[in-house]
């Protein structure tokens, strides 16, 4: 979210150098007008011909009433632009001119940012698995820091991206490990609460606080190094946060285990056993070798192959409307920093609001619902007034909380769908296209520098359409979770159609599972 301000584009213009032979008069006159949401402003491109304004001024002339000027040749902002520093003091876009012809490597920035997350996505997982919870959990917190620092001293656009992309990739996986790590330390209890409320409300506080450090810090590089030196921070943790027990048995790693549990039972007060583990007994109690599974099982019936194509769809237009009313803060009316400020309050009922349907209400009509009010009201903005702008506010704001709900509701809903085999494979498919909308969401905002309505239309269009989708999906709340592709809820639209083939189904199973998918 930091690119909302490290990338933010303040108004500008053609520069006119302070050599150029004119007048007061002609100088104020040097930049065409040009119709933008609705009324005349300078343009941000273009002026006119510096050469034929010079002869004018030389010869007495003025503009308007001895010169016609829309009848002027324009060029190009041929000696850089002026930027307002009423926003921002620097940015990105004011130190390397990314505007104009330019303008499309702003948002390109923050989408290869995302690019590094999807790679981290891959990586995260299986760098933990093998090197363990805590090394990973803190190498990539360094990655993260380190390469975040070095981003200060970038050079040229280039360097500053290849950087954030870098970034991205440390990021997500140290967020992905220490839920994972969370999760394997905690006990049942406070597991829940940790896994759902504990790290997204968290992730909503850090994101209010971005604001406030934007706020106070108008340079992009303090900004930056403001933004870095909290993961300083997490260095003491190493001495305070263990490596998962769990991991370490997967690994035959007994001794190891068995002293960060007895640690734990002392300070929790609780009397440990003489022998927490028999090496013997564990060795045999280790499962058979589980029949693997691969991409193509997700597709390998009517069935799953229709909830796996549903479940791509819902998780990537989620993410374009998430991060795209995320990315579009200073686009809204009034303060930007405000408007970031609460679009991440705004978080904070949206993941309680979504804790508490999960608890109590179905998943189909709780997720349809949701994304329904989010769609609904961001599709609503076109049709606010230009001058209720606390309304146009309003109504975006409850667009975020809906899509925002929805966003943390879908990984319960998503686990519930898939049986055990590919359960893991379909989290990690349907997160990759979550990755894959978070790319493409700055260019739905970038869309809105040709129509300021345009981006609110299709991401409350693409949000309504999802809602109606999810009503296809089966409900699972209150059900078993699926062992076995047999044990799968059916989608609706063929409930009724292969109730009487589910017998057929089964006893063809037997030749679906040799198959190569």
């Amino acid at each position: 979210m930091s690119a909302v301000f490290l990338a933010g584009t303040p108004e500008h213009r053609c520069a006119v150098p302070r050599g150029a032979n004119l007048s007061g008069e002609w100088r104020n006159a040097s930049i065409p007008l040009e119709l933008r949401e609705g009324r005349a402003a300078p343009s941000r491109c273009r002026r006119y011909r510096l050469a034929a304004l010079a002869n004018f001024s030389a010869l007495g002339l003025r503009p308007g009433s001895d010169v016609e000027l829309g009848s002027l040749e324009q060029e190009p902002c041929l000696d850089g632009w002026e930027y307002s520093r009423d926003v921002y003091r620097s940015t990105i876009v004011t130190e390397w001119n990314l505007v104009c012809e330019d303008d499309w490597k702003a948002p390109l920035t923050t989408s290869l940012f995302f690019v590094g997350v999807l790679i981290g996505s891959f990586i995260s997982g299986q760098l933990s698995d093998r090197f363990g919870r805590k090394n990973i959990l803190f190498l990539t917190m360094a990655v993260q820091t380190g390469f975040s620092f070095l981003q200060i001293f970038s050079t040229s656009w280039e360097m500053f991206t290849v950087l954030f992309l870098i970034v991205g990739m440390g990021q997500i996986s140290n967020y992905v490990v220490a839920f994972i790590l969370g999760t394997e330390i905690l006990g049942k209890s406070v597991r829940i609460i940790f896994s759902t409320l504990g790290v997204c409300i968290f992730f909503a506080i850090g994101y209010m606080l971005l604001p406030l450090f934007a706020y106070f810090i108008r340079d992009w590089r303090m900004l930056l190094l403001a933004l870095t030196v909290p993961g300083l921070f997490c260095i003491p943790l190493w001495w305070i946060i263990p490596e998962s027990p769990r991991w370490l048995i997967s690994q035959g790693r007994y001794k190891e285990a068995e002293v960060i549990i007895r640690k734990a039972a002392k300070i929790n007060g609780v009397p440990a056993p003489a022998v927490l583990f028999d090496t013997a007994e564990m060795q045999d109690s280790k499962p058979q070798q589980q029949q693997k599974a691969i991409l193509l099982d997700l597709f390998r019936t009517r069935n799953i192959a229709t909830i796996t194509i549903m479940s791509l769809l819902l998780w990537f237009f989620t993410s374009v409307g998430y991060f795209g009313l995320s990315l579009s803060t200073p686009n809204w009316h009034g303060n930007a920093y405000i408007n970031c400020f609460l679009s991440a309050v705004i978080e904070v009922p949206a993941y309680v609001i979504a804790w508490l349907l999960l608890r109590s209400l179905p998943r189909r009509y709780s997720l349809s619902g949701i994304l329904f009010l989010g769609g609904g009201v961001v599709l609503f903005i076109q049709l606010v007034p230009a001058d209720f702008n606390v309304l146009s506010v309003g109504l975006v704001m409850l667009g975020k909380f809906g899509i925002t709900a929805a966003f943390s509701m879908l990984y319960v809903y998503n686990v519930e769908l898939y049986p055990t085999l590919v359960r893991n494979m379909a989290v990690g498919a349907t997160s990759t296209a979550s990755r894959l909308g978070s790319i493409i969401a700055p260019y739905f905002v970038y869309l809105g520098a040709y129509d300021r309505f345009l981006p609110y239309i299709l991401m409350g269009s693409l949000t309504v359409l999802i809602g109606i989708l999810t009503l296809f999906l089966p409900e699972s709340h209150g059900n078993p979770l699926p062992e076995n592709f047999e044990q799968m809820l059916k989608v609706k639209c063929f409930r009724n159609g292969q109730q009487t083939t589910g017998i057929r189904n089964s006893k063809e199973n037997s030749k679906i599972l040799v198959t190569p998918l």
